[in-house]
């Protein structure tokens, strides 16, 4: 049986062994939450700005949208951030998040874009929170294809 990874802002990282199955990311296998953390339940976060207008969205001459993954994904996890920060009084942002439940409109299409933009904000898998994707038949706005709730952790 694998080690625990070291502790992280988000309790600590279980990983299997190498001669276990991986993941396709950086995410740990569990994460295990120490006691004397609150949780933040953070509400499905999409790509859209103050304004109305949605990052990684550009209407077309047809009157069609063109989405961009990566650059909705990048978006979402900023807002999350924001999010976080908010709610804790800017003691924690990404860092904090234990779990995460991607929605994609197309995982075919758009999983790499996602993907890369998930490597960038957690780039070591022993801090990353644990992760679920999924593909819906649609989100909250034809301008949408991605949506990332999650839960994140406050260690007193």
């Amino acid at each position: 049986m694998a080690e625990p990874s070291p502790s992280s802002a988000n309790g600590t990282g279980y990983l299997l062994p190498a001669t276990g199955p991986q993941g396709l990311a950086n995410y740990p296998h569990a994460r295990i939450v120490p006691l004397n953390a609150r949780t933040i339940f953070v509400s499905g976060t999409s790509s859209r700005r103050a304004d109305g207008t949605v990052a990684g969205c550009e209407t077309t001459p047809d009157g069609t949208f063109a989405l961009d993954c990566g650059l909705q994904t990048a978006a979402v996890l900023k807002n999350i951030e924001t999010i976080i920060r908010g709610a804790t009084d800017g003691k924690c942002g990404l860092e904090a998040v234990v779990d995460a439940t991607i929605f994609l409109t197309d995982m075919k299409k758009d999983y790499a874009a996602m993907n890369a933009e998930w490597n960038r904000a957690w780039p070591d898998r022993a801090h990353a929170p644990a992760r679920t994707c999924v593909q819906v038949a649609a989100l909250p706005g034809e301008r949408l294809n991605v949506e990332i709730k999650c839960q994140a952790v406050v260690i007193e």
